[in-house]
């Protein structure tokens, strides 16, 4: 079990998946950019937490790179390929959406590339996929740079990733027509992923964070707010370019910042709403809700004839019975399939269990002492904190 302050990031997650939900249920025209803010907080956390994760095991007194290695793929593929790829399995079956011709681009977690190729969103029944490619990318390569780069060289690292990300994001202008490719190719949200891997760096080190970024991010989120709510997006393609890198880039450190106190654990008035019941179960399921909530929109669809409420165009109806649809097949898909699975992970500990206790105790997440009853550490398997991702 990970800390008890980590608990208020499952409510970061509801917050997140429910920002989706409300673009592709609710939202005018099936968008809406909350639902991209949505998806880029849960780039920030898994960022966080992926690299914490790993950082924690470095610093273990008998850490050993090859075994921690294998232990982080085993337990990424235990929690993330068995509801993926049964959606995929559910989908070809019954050739959904006709969504047969772009599976085998899925199933090698390619989504992005497919649609930015074809500058296209079909088949939007799996769109959604865009963002699990990324992270599944992104845990290709980031545990070897977490692991292998020297430690005193990572922020920099970070900083680095974080800065070619933004330097991608000038290449717009040169093309003269902007296209999906600058939103989904992996580029575009490694800035996203390595803010959090940069906080769970200066977490490791017990740093806070700088300064500046204490006194401004109120101002990045005004900032970006009032360019969200009231500066409508230009016609003019470089002007639009604008427009879309500057709400891109103003809520980084936003983000950051939210996740970094939830992580801590807010105390007071929003604290108490984050821990509400509610919201952490639908965090804790925020994954299967994530996976499954265009499928389950799609079937409603087909269903309408049989559906009091309208649910074939966006708004209340759709939002209500697509999603209470969506939340009860993904708490029978965690409880029955997910959980049970899940579960295996103690299996392989990124540290052998015998040195778990052993772990390094730098950074801001207290330990309690000796760890758990079977010789782990709770910040060596961190059962809660990395469900979702």
């Amino acid at each position: 079990m990970g800390n008890a302050r980590d608990i208020q990031l499952d409510a970061l997650r509801a917050i997140a998946v429910t920002m989706v939900m409300y673009s592709h249920f609710f939202a005018a025209g099936g968008s809406s950019f909350w639902g991209h803010i949505g998806v880029r907080l849960f780039f920030v956390l898994s960022g966080f937490l992926i690299t914490r994760l790993l950082l924690e095991a470095r610093s273990a007194a008998e850490f050993e790179t090859g075994p921690a290695l294998r232990s982080f793929y085993i337990r990424r593929a235990l929690r993330i390929f068995p509801p993926y790829f049964a959606v995929l399995g559910f989908v070809w079956l019954v050739d959904l959406e006709q969504s047969r011709g772009s599976l085998l681009w899925h199933a090698l977690y390619l989504s992005n590339f497919w649609y930015a190729l074809r500058n296209d969103w079909n088949p939007w029944v799996l769109c959604h996929f865009w963002s699990l490619s990324i992270e599944e990318q992104f845990y290709l390569a980031w545990p070897l740079v977490v692991l292998l780069a020297p430690r005193r060289r990572f922020e920099q690292i970070c900083i680095g990733v974080i800065a070619l990300s933004l330097a991608y994001r000038f290449y717009w202008p040169v093309t003269a027509t902007p296209a999906l490719a600058r939103d989904l190719l992996p580029p575009a949200s490694m800035d996203a992923l390595a803010t959090g891997a940069l906080l769970a760096c200066w977490r490791s080190r017990g740093a806070a964070l700088p300064h500046w970024m204490q006194l401004s991010w109120p101002a990045f989120a005004a900032a970006f707010l009032v360019i969200e709510w009231f500066v409508p997006a230009p016609a003019d393609p470089m002007l639009e370019w604008a427009h879309w890198l500057v709400r891109q880039v103003l809520p980084l450190v936003p983000l950051m910042v939210i996740v970094a106190a939830c992580s801590r654990g807010l105390g007071g008035t929003i604290g108490k709403l984050l821990d509400l019941p509610p919201l952490l179960g639908l965090g804790r399921i925020s994954y299967g809700v994530y996976l499954y909530h265009p499928i389950l929109l799609s079937l409603a669809v087909k269903s309408q004839p049989w559906i009091p409420l309208n649910v074939s165009e966006q708004g209340p109806g759709r939002f209500l019975v697509a999603g209470a649809a969506t939340i009860v097949a993904a708490s029978i898909s965690w409880v029955v399939f997910e959980r049970p699975l899940n579960s295996l992970k103690r299996h392989f500990p990124y540290v052998a269990r015998a040195h778990a206790a052993q772990a390094g105790r730098g950074g801001w997440l207290p330990r309690a002492a000796g760890g758990s009853p079977d010789g782990r550490t709770p910040s060596l398997d961190l059962q809660r904190t990395d469900a979702r991702r």
